[in-house]
């Protein structure tokens, strides 16, 4: 009878050197991945990422190294009301106003505010350091079905996922001293999960986050939004803000027109 290491050797022969090598390759990318994922939450004191992005933002920090090259423009509003809930808010001249962070729900909450209003709004007014991705997609997609413009204006704040909401506009206007920028997605858990749930958010993490890049792409490109935009946020830390100047807000079609 063969020994345990010669029976060992012969199983191991019996596969094609391509499967051997492809199995060690996915079985140190997947080890590889959960270790710098272990690794980030802890050395970085951030919750863990679970497999949805619906999560509060970070709020405004500009990084020297991040895409962009200058800081953003000082923001007006003052942070203790952007971290509200989303306002929503009728004003004159067929203006509304949405302020605040967009938190799951907020979707649902701005269709309403549209169906008995919608007749009255001309231009969404935008001051938000945004919040919840799939509720910014939903909101940028009614305001592109019911034709509405845009608006973030001087000393107001278009961030995080909020761009993506400005994107929707049929026309989409900004100004020189208009804070819009950009970040990664990304999404926490409860700081006391469990080992077993931070591997499991780390197995999920990648293709969720694939997933939602491709919407976001997919999305951008339906908004006549240069591809950039959204490679600008692929690039930046979750912590950091990569600002758009106003020649990029043109130049990547992110904005219609600047206004003065």
């Amino acid at each position: 009878m063969a020994s345990l290491p010669r029976r060992f050797i012969n199983w191991a022969a019996a596969f094609e050197d391509g499967a051997i090598i492809r199995a060690a390759f996915f079985g140190l990318l997947s080890a590889t991945a959960v270790t710098l994922y272990l690794d980030y939450t802890e050395m970085n004191a951030v919750a863990p990422v679970t497999s949805t992005p619906d999560l509060s933002p970070i709020l405004p920090a500009f990084d020297p190294d991040a895409p962009g090259g200058t800081p953003g423009p000082a923001i007006a509003t003052p942070m203790e009301t952007l971290r509200q809930p989303l306002e929503i808010e009728l004003g004159s001249g067929g203006t509304l106003s949405v302020t605040g962070t967009i938190l799951p729900g907020s979707a649902e909450r701005f269709a309403a505010e549209i169906a008995q209003y919608g007749e009255y709004v001309e231009r969404v007014v935008l001051n938000s350091p945004g919040g919840s991705v799939t509720d910014a997609l939903a909101m940028g997609k009614l305001i592109r079905e019911q034709g509405f413009a845009t608006v973030v204006e001087a000393g107001g704040l278009c961030a995080s996922s909020c761009p993506l909401v400005f994107a929707g506009g049929k026309e989409r206007l900004a100004t020189a001293a208009s804070a819009i920028a950009v970040h990664q997605i990304y999404a926490a858990a409860p700081s006391d999960a469990s080992l077993t749930s931070r591997l499991e958010a780390a197995g999920n993490a990648m293709s969720d986050a694939q997933h939602m890049t491709a919407e976001i792409s997919r999305y951008m490109i339906s908004m006549g939004i240069d591809a950039e935009v959204w490679l600008r946020a692929l690039e930046t830390p979750p912590d950091r803000l990569s600002y758009f100047s106003a020649d990029d807000l043109t130049r990547l079609k992110l904005a219609t027109r600047l206004t003065t």
